[in-house]
């Protein structure tokens, strides 16, 4: 018989070395899986990038991220629970505004614009509470 072929208990040696070279791959990803789920499970914000601005409020925070050729925003309550008017816009300059509006619970958004090179300015409101950023990222 030929290394790595030997029989072992019915299961070969290859097939046994597959078999957890398979499972600890596995358990690896579903730990980084796991990790990611419940990290983002926390975060109140599904944006990309890094944060660019925070405007607290009395309703809650205005958040707006940046990579490098787009902008997000989102709007958080500060205290989620019952369902509330919420809105969010970002607009780039010189461009129309994306807009999310409804009734939520804990946030409005994610909206996100092409914003290279461009400013951009983002407004959110909850239950009749606005910020503004005016013209930012410039």
């Amino acid at each position: 018989m030929t290394r790595g072929t030997e029989r072992d208990g019915g299961r070969t040696r290859r097939g046994l070395g597959f078999r957890l070279l398979a499972l600890a791959l596995t358990t690896a990803l579903g730990l980084v899986v796991g990790g990611v789920e419940a990290s983002s499970a926390g975060a109140a914000s599904v944006c990309a990038g890094r944060p660019a601005k925070t405007v607290p409020f009395s309703g809650g925070e205005l958040r707006v991220y940046r990579t490098r050729a787009y902008a997000c925003a989102t709007v958080v309550a500060a205290k989620p629970g019952k369902r509330r008017r919420m809105s969010v816009q970002i607009q780039p300059r010189g461009g129309r505004p994306v807009v999310d509006s409804g009734s939520f619970t804990r946030q409005a958004g994610p909206v996100t614009v092409h914003a290279l090179n461009r400013c951009v300015r983002a407004s959110g409101t909850i239950a009749g509470k606005t910020a503004t950023t005016g013209w930012i990222l410039c």
